[in-house]
């Protein structure tokens, strides 16, 4: 009897286990190009990883890649005409993850060809 009484509640125990409690956050984002120029080898790094969004044409976008989570600007590297370009975060300190969902990091790119100043980065919920 006691044997009976046990597998009960083991088996109540397990089955009160909910998926929830194991619930990946998804963010999705896809990468807007509002330059004039084309975007070759698009890297975006995120808290949680990099993504390759490969080739993006003037006023064109990628599809959306999954993060597991994000923030409202990231590390991105792209080249144009064969010069690379970076926006690089110091970091993400005092800033707050963002929702699940789908975004848009849509890029634009001015004249300067400095490394580090050509490109800026709006966040937009879709």
């Amino acid at each position: 009897m006691q044997k009976i009484y046990l597998c009960l509640i083991l088996a109540s125990t397990l089955l009160s286990c909910s998926a929830d409690d194991e619930k990946v956050s998804e963010v999705s984002i896809l990468v807007a190009n509002e330059s004039l120029y084309d975007f070759k080898n698009v890297i975006v790094n995120s808290a949680s990883g990099t993504k390759d969004f490969e080739n993006i044409d003037s006023q064109d976008s990628s599809p959306y890649q999954v993060f597991e989570s994000a923030y409202r600007y990231a590390f991105i590297e792209l080249q144009i005409d064969g010069k690379t370009y970076t926006m690089q975060p110091i970091d993400y300190v005092g800033e707050t993850p963002l929702e699940d969902g789908f975004y848009t990091y849509i890029i634009n790119a001015n004249d300067s060809q400095d490394q580090y100043g050509k490109l800026s980065l709006t966040l937009r919920n879709d």
